[in-house]
């Protein structure tokens, strides 16, 4: 009986185990520092804006030249 009773073990919940893993994952993570976070993001912005302009110059020489072939 005892035997048996060692052998029925608790299935484990499907949202336990990720949590579990979920967490377990975040631990080994190597999280930036703050001033690394900070630069990080002013280079994201500053690129984000670079390439916006870009495109929006693009469209805009698109748009005239579009207009110079159906005019």
């Amino acid at each position: 009986m005892a035997e048996k009773a060692k052998q029925v073990k608790k299935k484990e919940n499907a949202i336990q185990r990720y949590i579990r893993e979920t967490t377990g994952e975040l631990r080994k993570v190597s999280w930036p520092t703050w001033t690394e976070a900070r630069r990080l993001t002013v280079l994201v912005l500053l690129v984000m804006f670079v390439v916006g302009f870009f495109l929006a110059g693009v469209d805009f020489l698109a748009g005239e030249l579009m207009n110079l072939i159906i005019l």
